[in-house]
């Protein structure tokens, strides 16, 4: 198992699901993933779980609040980037022409967060760790391994995250990648994610991050979550020499992926 001490600047370090029923998601993913869970207490009748692999954090679950009710938040996976300093990269996002939906502040003395937007209205957070460097394992089955961003503007995206994190799109060739590339994300020399091309989204689906979870056999877990009450919206669906994806929305209305690598050679 690949423990993780720190994240690299840049590279996803946390993946948080706020849902409409906290209790009934994490049935639903533990039943899925063999995920256990850990609760801590987070104010009057509520509580933070994490997810947890061997008694290490893989990402975590809390209920959506009322103000988030209100404005139409549905259940979502947040996908976290490790920053060192959130002030700065906050100021990065609005002079790049993002916007801070929700400037930093303190949780406590785990880290310093804050809530961000890109150009086109993707939603993510960054996170500056203090005590807690966020996700502890990874390279393993039931881990989050890949980010995709499905957005309206893959040029856009492209500029404003290379501005703000210093990320390369490449076509996985080391090429900057063209309008009918599948952009590859690279952060230090890491791929870390994609950003489909227009082509491959639905246009009536705002741009959004999706998280990708790696598992051994792709075809069985879908069958298997769907089971336990989830919508499969693809697949599974061969991507050749990138291997096997399904594309699902949990029992609440998350959505997530799941990735099978193709067979070694």
């Amino acid at each position: 198992m690949a423990t993780i001490d720190k994240h690299a600047p840049g590279s996803p370090c946390w993946f948080e699901l706020s849902t409409n029923n906290q209790t009934a998601a994490k049935t639903f993913y533990s039943d899925l993933f063999g995920w256990t869970i850990a609760d801590s207490p987070m104010g009057p009748d509520a509580v933070y779980t994490m997810f947890q692999i061997d008694g290490l954090d893989v990402g975590a679950c809390c209920t959506l609040q009322p103000e988030q009710l209100t404005h139409g938040v549905p259940p979502n996976w947040a996908v976290y980037i490790a920053v060192d300093n959130a002030d700065a990269t906050a100021e990065k996002v609005t002079a790049a022409g993002g916007t801070v939906m929700a400037p930093p502040f303190d949780v406590m003395d785990f880290g310093r967060m804050a809530v961000l937007a890109d150009p086109a209205g993707a939603v993510f957070c960054i996170w500056q760790a203090m005590t807690n460097i966020g996700v502890r394992v990874g390279g393993v089955m039931h881990t989050v391994g890949w980010i995709e961003l499905s957005t309206t503007n893959e040029a856009g995206a492209a500029s404003f995250y290379g501005d703000v994190f210093g990320w390369k799109v490449t076509n996985g060739k080391g090429a900057a990648a063209g309008p009918n590339d599948y952009g590859h994300i690279e952060n230090s020399g890491a791929m870390i994610g994609g950003i489909p091309p227009a082509t491959m989204r639905d246009p009536n689906t705002p741009p959004h991050w999706m998280i990708y979870v790696e598992v051994a056999d792709a075809a069985a877990m879908t069958e298997k979550a769907r089971s336990l009450g989830a919508t499969v919206c693809m697949g599974p669906m061969d991507i050749g020499e990138n291997g096997t994806i399904s594309v699902l929305s949990d029992p609440q209305g998350g959505y997530f992926a799941l990735h099978q690598s193709p067979p070694a050679v």
